[in-house]
């Protein structure tokens, strides 16, 4: 009988960069990096009393948390390309695994916060690098599958409060062990992830070298680079800053408790279901044309949000709209600015960085005004997205019109 000899990554496609289950396995991830980031807010109380902690000291886990995020991301982004991508996912899954066990078991908080730290770090290599590989490894269709992997981390971050919700904050422990174990058993798929991607030659099949470009291509790469930070920072002080902040603006304008919590929920709600719903029309519309309706329909809806009796409605359809801006940009970066090698982990570094800023940046806002504004100084935000988009349409519609090669490069590996 012969023997065939199967080599790692065999299962998957020429022009593809993941298997089917790998594929499978990626959506999973981004779910257990949604729940792990949401899990903290609800575990405060009980985080509170078993470390007699008070309500800012508390928080230090979630910052703790990005601050390792925004790490994870920068470190793996040295060694992208370098060590290869079972490698670097591999780390970023057991780092998660550890960190999460070491947060679910410390006797002491700094312990604690060294353990989130730890689970931010992997959780930035997670989210960093499927994010990277999804942006390349499709072709035409990255857009596509970009949105459907984020989608996921809306499931998780749903599914980690309702666990919570369901099983009571004690039982935080019990949680983040049970993610450790999920994060350990997805190194098994990473057989089906293709280990090398397109490197700078890829990039550049005329044979130039992406290292050597004039002045005035530099200058252009900077500016490129810079409109998009503008774009991610802004849009996720955006989507931070309603999750934050939409419950205290409904209460102030007449609402419930309970309603303002329900249609935060809805709010993230719709995010996620964005993201599903926007993955067709990605084969059929460009990039900069799905961005550009997003941002005018997120500040529709925040100048809408000024209105007391449409406020939830409203909230809703900014998640609505939010949606595909984080997933669909990145393949648009990817094409747009080939020579900076580290835009990608830029401007994912740049979103958390947002993200971590929109609270305290937002309050301070509120302070000199009223939290009635909240919808008025977001839709400010919002205006400044839709501007940065309509600046990088027209300065990459030549790279828009260029044929795709990254299906062909990925061929090549």
């Amino acid at each position: 009988m012969r023997t065939l000899t199967v080599r790692p990554g065999a299962a998957v496609r020429p022009d593809r960069s993941f298997s089917a289950p790998a594929v499978v396995a990626a959506c999973v991830g981004f779910v257990l990096i949604g729940a792990l980031q949401s899990l903290y807010g609800p575990a405060l109380p009980a985080l509170r009393q078993d470390f007699g902690l008070s309500p800012s000291g508390a928080g230090l886990a979630l910052s703790a948390h990005f601050v390792g995020g925004v790490t994870g991301v920068l470190a793996f982004d040295r060694t992208f390309g370098r060590i290869g991508n079972r490698a670097l996912l591999g780390a970023s899954y057991a780092l998660m695994a550890l960190g999460s066990v070491a947060f679910a078991l410390s006797p002491n908080w700094p312990l604690a916060l060294l353990g989130a730290l730890v689970t931010g770090f992997g959780f930035g290599g997670i989210d960093y690098g499927l994010n990277q590989l999804f942006a390349t490894g499709f072709g035409r269709r990255s857009p596509a599958m970009l949105n459907i992997l984020n989608a996921h981390f809306g499931i998780g971050a749903i599914a980690g409060p309702a666990l919570i919700g369901l099983f009571g904050a004690d039982s935080y422990p019990s949680l983040f062990t049970a993610f450790a174990v999920l994060a350990a058993l997805l190194l098994i798929p990473l057989g089906g992830v293709r280990d090398r991607t397109l490197t700078a030659t890829d990039e550049c099949p005329d044979g130039s070298d992406p290292a050597v470009r004039p002045a005035g291509t530099t200058r252009r790469t900077a500016q490129l680079l810079t409109a998009f930070v503008v774009l991610y920072v802004l849009h996720v002080a955006v989507e931070a800053g309603v999750g934050g902040w939409e419950p205290t603006h409904l209460e102030a304008v007449g609402y419930s408790t309970t309603l303002a919590a329900s249609a935060t929920s809805v709010y993230w709600l719709m995010m996620t279901t964005g993201r599903f719903l926007v993955a067709p029309l990605t084969l059929r519309w460009p990039e900069p044309v799905i961005i550009a309706a997003s941002c005018a329909g997120m500040g529709a809806c925040l100048i809408a949000a000024a209105l007391p009796g449409l406020a939830p409605y409203a909230y809703a359809g900014v998640g609505l709209f939010i949606a595909p801006i984080f997933p669909t940009g990145l393949p648009w970066l990817k094409r747009a600015v080939p020579a900076a090698q580290r835009a990608g982990a830029l401007v994912i570094a740049a979103s958390m960085v947002g993200g971590v800023a929109a609270g305290p940046v937002l309050g301070k806002a509120i302070e000199l005004s009223s939290v009635r504004m909240v919808p008025v100084v977001l839709f400010v935000l919002a205006t400044v997205c839709l501007a940065a988009t309509g600046w990088l349409a027209h300065a990459t519609r030549a790279t828009r019109e260029a044929p795709d090669v990254t299906s062909a490069a990925v061929t090549r590996n």
